[in-house]
């Protein structure tokens, strides 16, 4: 089984760059350029596809974004990579099916992908700006391919993303897609913490005000602990301050034990 995945890196290895994950396995690889454009190839491709396929791309990412593998293993002794820093490119796939998508996800590079025998076409040089376009189209999508396209556009290392998600937040938006938005703006570092802070200050909306709140425990680093921190001491909402005490109690972070011992001595 070693020597099958080794033979198969190797021969993924001499393809060019950017073609497809590390390790692609149990799939019909064929692979398209999309120089002329990522949304006509797309097209093609989904009408091409009555039987269920996969179509895939990889573009930069946000290094703090939440990208990970839904590793199935036999017990916990599997050998693995352990790689230390995160990856600076996305791995976004579109599952179709019945000439439609179906699903999307976003995917660290480094996983291990098995295809289950289903075609995997594969496109080459697709510009960030174009994956932004072709993913707010379905950031409308009540189903799993809405959720999905919302989880791609948040890991965009690319500002064409940021404005996507910025758009869909405006009040007019329905509510759902708000909350949809919001869970995914933690990752996206200094400027995603100003989206929440303004959200938890100034939105009309309970639901997405305590949703942002939230969202701040997924900043990377810790970044969003001094915000709740904030929040206890300043807002005039009893909800808000409640929920960022609660969050500060279980995050243990030094700097919200802290504050608690500060609390205590007064």
């Amino acid at each position: 089984m070693k020597h099958h995945l080794w033979a198969l890196a190797c021969m993924f290895a001499a393809l060019p760059l950017a073609a497809q994950p590390k390790l692609l396995i149990n799939a019909q690889v064929d692979t398209r350029s999309a120089s002329s454009g990522l949304a006509p190839e797309f097209r093609q491709l989904v009408a091409a596809s009555p039987q269920a396929a996969w179509i895939g791309y990889s573009v930069p990412s946000q290094r703090g974004g939440n990208l990970g593998c839904d590793y199935v293993r036999d017990g916990g002794a599997s050998a693995g990579v352990v790689h230390l820093e995160p990856p600076d490119n996305a791995v976004v796939l579109f599952r179709i099916e019945g000439n439609a998508v179906g699903r999307i996800r976003a995917l660290s590079p480094y996983c291990e992908i098995d295809a289950g025998g289903l075609p995997v076409h594969w496109i080459t040089d697709v510009r960030a700006g174009d994956s932004v376009a072709l993913l707010a189209t379905f950031a409308l999508d009540v189903g799993p391919s809405g959720d999905g396209a919302v989880s791609a556009l948040a890991v965009h290392a690319d500002p064409a993303a940021a404005a996507a998600l910025e758009r869909f937040l405006t009040p007019e938006q329905p509510e759902w897609l708000r909350l949809r938005i919001v869970s995914r703006l933690g990752p996206r570092g200094p400027r995603g913490i100003d989206l929440l802070k303004r959200l938890i200050s100034a939105d009309s909306s309970q639901n997405v005000r305590r949703r942002a709140v939230s969202a701040l425990t997924s900043v990377p680093e810790g970044a969003g602990i001094p915000v709740l921190i904030d929040l206890v001491k300043t807002s005039q909402d009893a909800a808000i301050r409640k929920q960022a005490m609660n969050l500060l109690q279980q995050s243990r972070d030094p700097r919200a034990l802290e504050f608690f011992e500060e609390v205590l001595k007064r």
